[in-house]
């Protein structure tokens, strides 16, 4: 598909072309770096059967759970399941498959789609259900699996900054597999807490180019959760 940014007023427009059966990349890992606000949109609108990649598809009816809430999601490819009851429940009942992965490969199934990379060879799973399936070759004495690459028609992606030329700059851990979708999907939708100038982003600062950013959307207002909320006592509570 051919690159053209355009920049929308609203997360609904960003993803007017999102359709039944479609798969979605979504960046983040847990509740961390979600595109809450695209979520939010993809919920509203009741689309049917999409496939979503994603490390855990959400978190205790929160983030990407909210679509399995709403019985949109026909299948998950991710790398956990733990904490997601929504995600649990509805494997057990049959009602969603599930692809799981190890976090290592799945990352790299995403980065292979991204650099146009046929597969790879990993020894991760080998010996275990993750070897089911698939290619088994010995390379200097080791045995290894063939994964294959991993391509999404939308990827919605979170990001502090954006500039007007669609380069993004993630905060901290939210970067996670939020760069490595952007580049693996037909189309990325990038939600930026703040959308500045061009050259407002250092070009150092850059962690994702522009190259891979086909609409960007501004929100100014997360909720910004806390998955497992961690406190140390007070000394003379």
């Amino acid at each position: 598909m051919k690159r053209r940014l355009r920049i929308c007023a609203t997360p609904a427009e960003a993803l007017s072309d999102l359709e039944d059966g479609m798969s979605v990349m979504s960046g983040g890992f847990g509740l961390c770096g979600n595109a809450e606000a695209c979520i939010a949109a993809i919920a509203a609108r009741g689309l049917r059967d999409l496939t979503v990649i994603s490390n855990n598809c959400g978190n205790k009816g929160q983030g990407l759970a909210a679509l399995l809430k709403n019985r949109q999601v026909k299948k998950v490819v991710c790398s956990f399941i733990g904490g997601n009851p929504d995600l649990q429940d509805q494997y057990l009942a049959g009602e969603v498959e599930v692809e799981l992965n190890p976090q290592g490969t799945l990352a790299e199934r995403i980065r292979a789609g991204g650099a146009g990379i046929g597969g790879f060879f990993t020894p991760t799973g080998v010996g275990t259900e993750v070897e089911k399936g698939k290619e088994v070759r010995e390379i200097d004495g080791k045995r290894y699996l063939f994964e294959r690459p991993l391509r999404a028609d939308f990827a919605i992606v979170r990001a502090a900054v954006g500039d007007k030329l669609g380069n993004l700059r993630f905060y901290r851990t939210s970067r996670n597999f939020n760069p490595l979708m952007a580049m693996a999907a037909r189309v990325t939708v990038a939600e930026v807490d703040r959308l500045v100038e061009i050259g407002e982003i250092d070009p150092d600062d850059v962690h994702l180019p522009g190259i891979f950013v086909h609409r960007l959307v501004e929100v100014r207002e997360h909720r910004n959760p806390i998955e497992n909320l961690t406190v140390r006592k007070r000394e003379n509570a």
